[in-house]
This record gives structure tokens, C-alpha cells and sequence, in this order.
């Protein structure tokens, strides 16, 4: 987790602010909660950004973070006016503009500068929130696309998933509706999402199969994520799982026995 700044909790601190090594100014820190709960987040007392998050196309930063993180604003910044620091001011127009964040790693926990509207002239703001590291940058990504991760699965335990079954019905559905279908362009719709489905089942297929599958000649065997157990439940659960982010897709066994 996060160390604790040097400023007492509660108080507004003054911070260094780096993207990478570069120095772009100082800003004062303002902390959300009083006492101890107010501790701000960033070690060495300073604040040293490592990249920029990827531009969502759909939604401001905020508004994502709060979902995937909701009461996750840690502390607000505001630069200080004098003396100018145009790299600060560049930064926050980026941010704002492009629908950025300023993305500060410690440990695994990101901080997101969200540059925000500021109530004084020229000078930057930001809020600061703490996600899980990976977590925003995946969310946008599927908002970007406009779609959720596939789930693959071997029973129907799930809500939404794809299992073999689920596959062959699909297969089977648009099949029939194709002989009666007279659009030709309503026919290669039909034609396209079935070859999807095909794909989708063949892949599945190895994964029963062999517990790997082949992605663009890569072979990508399981890796073992324990499930965080049911209230009240003491046995330890393990599945085997396999993620690929290119294809939005993962495969698992709900039930691994």
C-alpha cells in the first residue's frame, strides 16, 4: 500500500510534481478526511507522475473512477500560481482536453490526477483517486470498444458466459434462420457472426481439451487465481484461467473439480 506524506494528516502540504524526472512545479495538497483517515498518499512528499492513462473516447475520467471505484477521491491539488510552471499548465490542459489522467503508481495502487475545472484563472486542479493498478486503463478500454470481456465458461453457473452449449445453440439458430432468410446483406451479417461463434467454440474447445489454447500461433497455457471465498465458506478454491486482453476474452472452469 501507499506510505504516508510527511505532512500531518488533515493539513494542506506543498508537493514537488514530476512526470518522470522532469520537474513541472509545486502544487498544494489538500487532503479529503481529517486526522489519520486524511493521510495523503504520496511517498517522499512529492508527487511524481509515471505515465499518462489511455484517452477515453466516451467518458470523463471521474466519472469512470467513481464507478470503478466509488469514495476513491483521496486528496485535491491546486498549483501554486507563482511562479508559472508551463509544463504543469500543458499537462493539465492535456489531461482535461483529452480526457486523460495523471497516473502516479505506489505499490499496487494508482493515483489518478483528474485535472477539473478550476476556480482560479490558469491555474491547474486536479482530484486525486486511488484505483487497483490495471483497473482503469482495462475499464476504458472496454468502454472504448464498447463492450464488455467475454466470459467463457464449462457449465452456466454464470449470468453471462459462453459454453459449448450456448455456442451450438447460437450456431444452430442463426443456421436456420439463414435458409429462410432472402437480404443478401442480412444473409453475410448472419454468415460473418456464425464463422465468430465457430471461432469462438473452436477455442473454447481446446481449452477443455488440452487446459491451453492457441492465440496468433502463441500457445497460452492456464495460470491458477484463487477465488475470493463466499461468506461463511472456509474451503479454498482455485480455477484455472486464461485471459487474453487482445480478444477481450477469458476462459475459465467455474467449477474446476
Amino acid at each position: 500500500g501507499a506510505s504516508a506524506a510527511a505532512a500531518p494528516p488533515g493539513r494542506a502540504a506543498s508537493m514537488r510534481m514530476f512526470h518522470g524526472d522532469v520537474f513541472l512545479g509545486e502544487a498544494d495538497v489538500f487532503p479529503i478526511k481529517p486526522g489519520p483517515e486524511g493521510a495523503l498518499p504520496f511517498p517522499s512528499n512529492e508527487i511524481r507522475i509515471s505515465h499518462l492513462s489511455p484517452a477515453s473516447e466516451r467518458c470523463p475520467p471521474l466519472a469512470i473512477l467513481q464507478t470503478i471505484a466509488p469514495f476513491s477521491v483521496r486528496c485535491k491539488l491546486q498549483a501554486k500560481p507563482l511562479p508559472p510552471h508551463p509544463s504543469l499548465h500543458r499537462l493539465y490542459l492535456t489531461c482535461f482536453n483529452e480526457y486523460k489522467s495523471a497516473v502516479v503508481v505506489v505499490g499496487d495502487e494508482e493515483l489518478h490526477l483528474v485535472a477539473m475545472p478550476s476556480k482560479v484563472e490558469k491555474v491547474p486542479c486536479f482530484w486525486c483517486c486511488s484505483v487497483r493498478v490495471g483497473l482503469y486503463a482495462a475499464s476504458v478500454g472496454m468502454l472504448n470498444l464498447r463492450c464488455l470481456a467475454i466470459v467463457f465458461d464449462l457449465d452456466e453457473t454464470l449470468i453471462v458466459a459462453n459454453t459449448m452449449r450456448s455456442f451450438e445453440s447460437r450456431i444452430e439458430m442463426l443456421s436456420r434462420r439463414m435458409d429462410i432468410e432472402d437480404d443478401p446483406v442480412r444473409v453475410a451479417g448472419m454468415s460473418a457472426e456464425i464463422k465468430r461463434y465457430i471461432e469462438d467454440r473452436e477455442l473454447l474447445k481446446e481449452f477443455i481439451d488440452t487446459d491451453t489454447v492457441t492465440d496468433n500461433g502463441r500457445i497460452v497455457g492456464t495460470q491458477k487465481e484463487e477465488v475470493q471465498p463466499m461468506p461463511g465458506v472456509q474451503e479454498r478454491l482455485v480455477r484455472p484461467v486464461i485471459r487474453l486482453p487482445e480478444r477481450n476474452a477469458i476462459l475459465t472452469r467455474i467449477n474446476p473439480e
